[in-house]
């Protein structure tokens, strides 16, 4: 994990010294709420519905257990007991009391955090897969580049005021567990046929009112022109967005507009300005960073262990459901990647308590290494536990409700805060995700039913990441009345989909009734019971799904 210089803890430090004083002066009446809204947005700091919401930034997930007890600590001293984990691998508190926030800055900086970019028309956080560093996959380790795109970002001048926010998402496998698809720009690490490592460029994706799928644009660029070509598609995008519209201000807008073909001249233009120039990175300094990510010191761990394992799987039901959903095979024999379900009935998807931060911070540390990565589903990794100390680490996270051995499944729902909280939202989402989690309380129904991910957004601005679930719901208003738009075909992975709109919107109470339906009838048309949803959504189209969920309303 990288550690902060001298440079990085005066900028964090000097930064909350200086929203002390905007924070004072704010609630002394010397600046308006319109004045302040610039400063807070700079420091993370958003107006929702109810209270002010703080957003804290977590670069590409990562987290240590000392991370993880001061985030405990800071919800349980300034909020009400508990934080949100965003689709962004961020963490938000919804009921901050804004003369606490500075404070709150204070105290992230003791832990080398902060809320830096983590809002604003800036570079925001950068994410990344949230098995770097132990994929089975892995060509090579993102973080590393991840950061240095951290430290080339934060508060660079010439795009500070960008014409909106811009997101950046990173990966070093071969499958994107980043949804790299959906984000402004989409780095993947890949080798030439020399054997020679670079990075494959995609720009212009996003969801929101228009969703695109970024296309590539450079199909291998060297590694150690990174930045400076970053650097000229930021500058493309600087010259020729949107300013005066901020519907159509994002870059996937300008790259459709342009023309795929078009945008990536100019940033080949740019770029030829910029090629072996002070950007271009220098070999030792990357190697320097390298050396921040060195893997741990793993052991060598025998056969007979295996063999413990598989007698435990074969004892435990429960526990063998869990293994085989929640826990990921490392690239290192003898260690497992584990994943800790965040989604669990009556609690908000993402949703985690003071106590089970302090108590998954203890765990990181007598299984894990002390490492824990935050998911852009909303949920937790530890990313390296013995396998010899699964069933141990097991029967502690089923009491932390934690356990929940449901990854990549129907009640794995993605949700936003919607409008329980959000100003922007139309609708609740959270109502929702529980109504349809109520409706598939079996374990082996749900089982039944194999990989299927939900996603619900209150809004268009789809901070739910709906147009990219198998099954996607959007919330919106009609007349003043929450409806729901059901989407199909969604995926955020490398074969990666926009979803279809079913058909009218539904209703709240008809919402969770026609996901059953469509699902019934998925069970109904596949061929085999290894045949997914997508996989058959895809082989039969939309026709079969709108006739059971919308025959009885015509």
């Amino acid at each position: 994990m990288y550690r902060y210089d001298a440079y990085d803890k005066r900028i964090v430090r000097e930064r909350a010294k200086q929203f002390r004083d905007q924070v004072r002066r704010r609630l002394s009446g010397e600046v308006t709420e319109n004045e302040f809204k610039p400063l807070r947005l700079q420091n993370g700091l958003y107006m929702q519905l109810h209270n002010y919401m703080f957003r804290i930034a977590v670069p590409y997930g990562l987290l240590d257990s000392r991370k993880l007890r001061k985030l405990a600590h800071i919800a349980r001293t300034y909020d009400r007991g508990y934080a949100h984990f965003t689709t962004r691998q961020n963490i938000q508190l919804n009921w901050p009391r804004l003369e606490d926030v500075p404070t709150i800055l204070d105290e992230l900086a003791e832990v080398e955090m902060h809320a830096i970019q983590s809002s604003g028309n800036c570079i925001r956080n950068i994410t990344s897969d949230p098995f770097a560093g132990v994929a089975r996959d892995e060509i090579e380790d993102p973080r590393p580049w991840c950061e240095i795109l951290r430290q080339w970002s934060t508060f660079h001048p010439e795009f500070a005021a960008l014409p909106r926010k811009f997101k950046v998402a990173v990966t070093g496998a071969r499958n994107d567990r980043a949804a790299l698809a959906i984000h402004d720009i989409g780095l993947r690490i890949v080798e030439n046929e020399a054997g020679e490592r670079g990075f494959q460029v995609r720009v212009g994706g996003g969801l929101g009112r228009t969703p695109i799928l970024a296309p590539v644009i450079r199909g291998f660029l060297p590694k150690q022109h990174l930045l400076s070509y970053m650097e000229a598609i930021l500058r493309v995008y600087n010259r020729w967005g949107r300013r005066d519209n901020k519907f159509k201000a994002r870059i996937k807008i300008q790259v459709q507009a342009l023309g795929v073909e078009r945008f990536a001249a100019l940033v080949e233009e740019e770029y030829a300005h910029l090629e072996g120039g002070a950007l271009t990175l220098d070999p030792a300094e990357v190697e320097w960073m390298k050396r921040h990510f060195a893997p741990p010191a793993y052991e060598t761990l025998t056969n007979g262990q295996a063999s413990i394992q598989a007698a435990l799987l074969a004892k435990d039901r429960d526990f063998a459901n869990w293994v085989r959903s929640n826990v990921v095979e490392h690239r290192v024999p003898g260690y497992g990647i584990v994943q800790l379900s965040l989604k669990r009935r009556g609690l908000p998807p993402g949703d985690v308590t003071h106590a089970q931060m302090d108590a998954a911070a203890d765990l990181a540390d007598r299984y894990g290494m002390g490492r824990i990565v935050v998911t852009h589903r909303q949920n937790l990794v530890l990313p390296d536990v013995k396998s010899r100390d699964l069933f141990a680490l097991y029967r502690e996270l089923r009491e932390l409700g934690l356990a929940a051995p449901n990854l990549d499944k129907l009640t794995d729902i993605v949700a936003c805060p919607g409008l329980d909280y959000c100003s922007l939202a139309n609708a609740r989402s959270l109502n929702v995700a529980e109504a349809v989690a109520a409706r598939f309380d079996d374990l082996e129904r749900v089982y039944d039913l194999g990989d299927v991910t939900l996603n619900i957004s209150g809004c268009v601005n789809a901070c739910g990441h709906h147009h990219v679930g198998h099954i996607g719901i959007l919330g919106i208003d009609k007349q003043g009345v929450e409806h729901y738009q059901l989407m199909l075909g969604g995926n955020h992975v490398d074969d990666a989909a926009l979803g279809d709109v079913l058909g009218r919107a539904l209703t709240e109470e008809e919402i969770a009734p026609a996901v059953e339906r469509v699902l019934e009838t998925y069970l109904a048309l596949r061929e085999s019971g290894d045949e997914r949803f997508l996989d058959v959504y895809r082989r039969v189209g939309a026709e079969p799904f709108e006739e059971a969920v919308y025959a009885d309303h015509r």
